[in-house]
């Protein structure tokens, strides 16, 4: 779980993502094996590149956790929500 977070946060605060687009991009994990585990969507450059570092990768055959966000936008007066498409759950302020 604390990965797919770090992918989230990441996609938000480096990439200037929205909570939706940040939680919907596809993540790869690191599987216990050492080997890294690529959801759906991990397009073939970013495998090659990664393989040509030295990693070797799967596909992840499911959607690794979920997660809800919500972005406090101080300087418009907006809650900006995302909710993950691979669980149950919502994302929910007021």
């Amino acid at each position: 779980q604390p990965m797919g977070h770090a992918h989230v946060f990441s996609n938000i605060v480096d990439h200037g993502m929205d909570p939706q687009a940040a939680i919907d991009e596809a993540r790869i994990f690191w599987g216990e094996d050492g080997v890294l585990e690529a959801e759906t969507g991990i397009g073939p450059a970013t495998r090659k590149g990664l393989e040509a570092r030295g990693h070797q990768i799967r596909d992840a055959g499911v959607p690794h956790g979920g997660a809800q966000a919500i972005v406090i936008d101080r300087d418009r007066g907006f809650l900006i929500g995302g909710s993950d498409p691979r669980k149950d759950g919502l994302a929910l302020g007021w």
